[in-house]
């Protein structure tokens, strides 16, 4: 299952992804999170201490957080600002941190939280706007070593073709 959050308030992309999805018979939700509520995490740690796996900011990222966890890959589709992905993209990820816990651990002379599951999703970015894909890149493989999962990649919206192949 794939879980594709599209923060931009272009449908074209879901658009295109969506059809290509469907010649590949894969099975995926997107959720046009444009216009939903979804606010910043707060670092208040309840996720890890008060309330497990659960985040404690109740908005619309409730139900978005609870199809990422049993999720095999999530991509999120975002806007730039200032060479990098905007604030509404960022918040997905920041969001993310439920699903590992605040136990840490060396692994290949980095530490690295453990993983609330035995799986996590891994990821992938789709962005539209000028940024530094080399960036992006390396970014997304940090995040992924957060999560302990795999980086998918960042792709620009024109190469929606390259991002799909890792979907398929």
């Amino acid at each position: 299952m794939i879980v594709i959050v599209n923060t931009t308030s272009d449908e074209r992309i879901s658009d295109t992804i969506k059809q290509q999805l469907a010649v590949c018979k894969v099975e995926a939700e997107i959720i046009e999170a444009s216009n939903l509520n979804i606010g910043h995490c707060i670092g208040c740690n309840h996720c890890w201490l008060k309330t497990p796996g659960e985040c404690a900011v109740k908005d619309d990222y409730e139900e978005i957080l609870k199809k990422i966890i049993h999720a095999d890959q999530l991509w999120v589709i975002s806007d730039t600002a200032l060479g990098f992905i905007n604030h509404k993209g960022k918040n997905i990820f920041d969001r993310v941190i439920p699903i590992i816990t605040m136990n840490l651990c060396f692994k290949k002379k980095e530490m690295r939280h453990v993983k609330r599951y035995k799986k996590n999703a891994n990821v992938g970015l789709i962005f539209k706007g000028e940024a530094d894909g080399n960036f992006l890149n390396r970014w997304m493989e940090r995040v992924a070593l957060n999560l302990g999962s795999k980086s998918l990649g960042a792709f620009k919206e024109s190469e929606v073709k390259e991002a799909l192949s890792c979907m398929c």
